[in-house]
């Protein structure tokens, strides 16, 4: 194999494989990434047998060929290459070694075979939708804050995606919880996408797909069988195993009679939980909210560091309440906000509140209280 490639293309398609590979690894093969080249084009595949990414680049390709080599060690080399600068990668497929050369820098890395590497076997994709990337990153942006990390709740450590009925008809739909809060995002259901099984993608996955959905415009290709999802772009294709699981009936613990409506401007909210909750204990982060006639005041005593209060003005016309929340939880889904009011709908002091965005019902929110 010799192939010439732009520095800066391989960087980008070299950051993306290299992070899906794991730092510690048992298997010598999955520190590797899969070096393949033909006709104008060479291709990045690297996996840790859950995710398979495969980065595609162009590339002046002299001599056509296959290696694998550390994935990490390449990517720091090319990450400190002078920008601009044209990069020859060769490997004569005896000597067991690549050579990389850029300008007067030149390295020589070991390699291991490329019939070692581990390929995804490919599924039989039951559905096969196009969604837009800026839909896409929305649903899964709002949502995997609510990612569950108990290793014991498997089944809610990735984000659940769907088809399901959403107010003015078909949506596709993203859920998160971890029992203490719960998001549920909606976009239009893309053509195609109807008969979409309910799959629960990989918390991993979640955030190695915002690489691809950076730019807006762009149309992603979504696979979806019982076990793998696939995302791809011309670029870039994803593929990653799914939870196996069942994820727990979410609308049983969306609230649907809260009728104590408080709306409040989202960003001074976040600023002023986050003030007041520098004196909490690191331990419980409590911070109690008492409602008046459009007053709020949020309050945090820790008897071992100190008080804090600060008044806001509100939107609120119901009887006065007193309920409190782990700041962390209220400081999270206020971030998710993208317009300027924060509506939130209470019950009592002990049952789950509903928050959502002014009047838009697409982003719901739902989070536990705790005793203050």
């Amino acid at each position: 194999m010799k192939v010439s490639i732009e520095r800066s293309a391989l960087l980008k398609a070299m950051s993306q494989a290299q992070s899906v590979v794991e730092r510690r690894n048992t298997i010598p093969i999955l520190a590797n990434v899969l070096i393949e080249s033909e006709g104008d084009s060479i291709s990045f595949r690297a996996t840790d047998l859950d995710i398979e990414v495969i980065d595609k680049a162009p590339a002046m390709v002299e001599r056509a060929g296959a290696t694998t080599v550390g994935a990490h060690t390449l990517h720091e080399i090319v990450r400190k290459l002078p920008d601009g600068a044209m990069v020859e990668l060769s490997d004569d497929g005896t000597s067991g070694r690549l050579e990389i050369k850029a300008g007067r820098s030149s390295f020589s890395l070991a390699t291991l075979p490329k019939e070692d590497f581990p390929v995804m076997a490919s599924s039989e994709y039951a559905c096969n939708f196009s969604a837009n990337a800026a839909a896409l990153r929305r649903l899964f942006d709002k949502s995997k804050f609510a990612i569950s990390t108990e290793e014991t709740r498997y089944y809610l450590n990735g984000v659940y995606m769907h088809a399901s009925d959403g107010a003015d008809g078909k949506v596709l739909r993203c859920v998160a919880t971890d029992g203490h809060r719960l998001a549920r995002i909606d976009a239009t259901l893309p053509e195609g996408a109807e008969e979409l099984p309910g799959v629960i993608v990989p918390r991993k996955t979640v955030n190695e797909l915002r690489k691809l959905l950076e730019d807006d415009e762009m149309q992603i290709a979504v696979s979806v069988s019982e076990t793998k999802i696939r995302f791809a772009t011309p670029e870039i294709t994803l593929t990653s195993k799914v939870i196996d699981g069942s994820f727990p009936d979410y609308t049983r613990v969306i609230p649907q009679g809260n009728t104590r409506r408080l709306e409040v401007d989202a960003a001074e909210f976040a600023q002023a939980v986050d003030r007041v909750s520098t004196v909490s204990s690191e331990r419980s982060r409590a911070v109690k909210l008492s409602l008046d006639e459009d007053r709020l005041i949020l309050t945090v005593n820790a008897p071992d560091s100190g008080a804090a209060e600060e008044e806001l003005a509100v939107a609120y016309g119901d009887e006065p309440l007193e309920i409190g929340f782990n700041a962390k939880y209220l400081l999270e889904i206020a971030g998710q906000v993208d317009r300027e009011n924060a509506v939130f709908l209470f019950n009592s002091s002990g049952d789950p509140t509903l928050m959502r965005e002014g009047n838009d019902d697409s982003a719901v929110y739902v989070v536990m209280p705790m005793r203050v």
